[in-house]
């Protein structure tokens, strides 16, 4: 809010006051921003729609993931098959994937498991062509494992 003060009792500044009053500006925004915080996750949901069902083959994108893990001894594991290095991992991981490499491959890791084992393995991953490759960890509320 503006305004003028008095120089002294008999003096008074009457020039005009250029200051522009931004708080019902701010409050307009305010108001603006929560109704597109409601709205927005309205518009994504889209229409309610019965869809029919067919016979067509799903699509490879749909696949479950291929789980590699590393255990708290630095052993590699695809799924539950166990793999003696580095090599074996990829020889492993090649089997199951069946040669797709766009599959999404998670890696999960023991706490207690070096950084570097587990980049070795995320490196390998990755070299041999896997390009969707995402660490694995748990929700800090303990509610499951998040990616």
């Amino acid at each position: 809010m503006a305004f003028a003060l008095r120089k002294n009792d008999s003096e008074f500044d009457s020039a005009p006051i250029a200051d522009i009053n931004v708080t019902p500006l701010v409050d307009v925004m305010l108001v603006l921003l929560i109704v597109f915080m409601v709205a927005a996750p309205l518009m994504t949901a889209g229409v309610p729609v019965d869809l029919p069902k067919t016979a067509a083959k799903q699509l490879n994108d749909q696949q479950p993931p291929i789980v590699v893990s590393v255990d708290a001894g630095g052993g590699f594991f695809v799924d539950k098959t166990g793999a003696d290095d580095v090599q074996g991992l990829l020889a492993a991981l090649q089997q199951r994937s069946e040669n797709d490499r766009d599959r999404r491959v998670h890696v999960r890791a023991d706490k207690s498991v070096s950084y570097g084992r587990v980049a070795e393995a995320m490196g390998a991953i990755n070299a041999a062509g896997y390009a969707k490759v995402a660490l694995v960890s748990e929700a800090k509320g303990g509610g499951g494992p998040s990616r």
